[in-house]
């Protein structure tokens, strides 16, 4: 099993996305995509996810949603309005979707999603204003240690095929 170093946060941003990071170490050792997510509300973390895809045999049980799922469930409440959504991996539509629909207030990721990214990297879901919501984005938080987390599972992959 690789080790990985985790960053030194220095502001709340770095902070959250560390403890998204360590949600997607759990979900590389349980041979999952290792993507994590952190829902924070009112400066703390109210509901944590890592992708159980395998686990679930469900394609809808990404981080993101387990999170908000999570976190709507916390608050009694679906609207997750001035929550900010951290995850280590750029959202897809469906995620970006279910964020929006939930009253997300802002989502923070590492790394982009050049198959799947839903805020610019295949497709951006915000060029069009959204009739009903809005949410801010900021991209790139120690997005080396999510791409390098990624990039290994996904090399320990193929050697595991060709074994």
């Amino acid at each position: 099993m690789a080790k990985f170093l985790l960053p030194t946060p220095t502001t709340d941003d770095e902070k959250f996305m560390v403890e998204a990071l360590k949600e997607a170490h759990k979900a590389y050792e349980n041979k999952e995509v290792p993507v994590g997510a952190v829902l924070v509300y009112d400066g703390r973390i109210l509901a944590k996810g890592q992708n159980q895809v395998e686990l679930l045999n469900d394609a809808t049980a990404h981080a993101e949603m387990i999170a908000m799922t999570g976190g709507a469930s916390k608050l009694e409440n679906w609207r997750l309005n001035d929550a900010t959504l951290y995850c280590t991996l750029e959202p897809c539509a469906m995620c970006l979707g279910a964020a929006l629909l939930s009253r997300v207030s802002r989502i923070v990721y590492g790394a982009k999603d050049l198959r799947h990214g839903a805020l610019g990297s295949w497709v951006n879901l915000l060029d069009k204003p959204h009739p009903t919501h809005s949410l801010t984005v900021t991209g790139g938080i120690y997005e080396p240690y999510a791409a390098e987390l990624l990039t290994t599972f996904f090399r320990n992959r193929r050697v595991e095929q060709d074994e």
